[in-house]
């Protein structure tokens, strides 16, 4: 059984990423697919009571779990019936390549945003970290 992560993060690109492999599913036997948000650690500055806290915390994850839900819908519509949905906190790439460690995918997809050399000079790259520090072939979806 062929397994594969997607990057997911409510963007056109990652819609197209779950297109692109729903695409390819009828040309691979047991394909299953598992859908990646990962959300940024909540920000804040000075201090907070716990319960303020938790409740930020509380609020991304429904957030992330709503953005999961859509995606795992899309999927299901594409075609792609043996997907599941995880959640993730911390920094984008280095999440992405560590949960498809954990989890023994045999490749990661994800859509990029398109901002081009100049654009990941300046700002990085959530795909081009992925692809510099995976350890199984990355599929990039324009």
């Amino acid at each position: 059984m062929l397994k594969l992560l997607i990057a997911v993060d409510g963007s056109e690109p990652a819609r197209r990423a779950v297109e692109a492999v729903a695409r390819l599913a009828p040309q691979t036997h047991g394909l299953e697919v598992l859908l990646l948000n990962v959300g940024d650690a909540p920000l804040y500055y000075g201090e907070l009571p716990p319960f303020d806290y938790e409740s930020i915390q509380r609020l991304q994850h429904q957030r992330q779990q709503t953005l999961l839900d859509a995606a795992l819908t899309h999927a299901r519509q594409c075609g792609l019936q043996q997907a599941t949905t995880q959640s993730a906190v911390g920094q984008a790439a280095t999440e992405i390549v560590r949960v498809a460690g954990d989890r023994g995918v045999d490749q990661i997809v994800m859509g990029t945003h398109g901002l081009g050399a100049l654009g990941s000079l300046f700002l990085g790259s959530v795909a081009q970290r992925v692809v510099h520090l995976a350890a199984v072939p990355v599929l990039l979806v324009k």
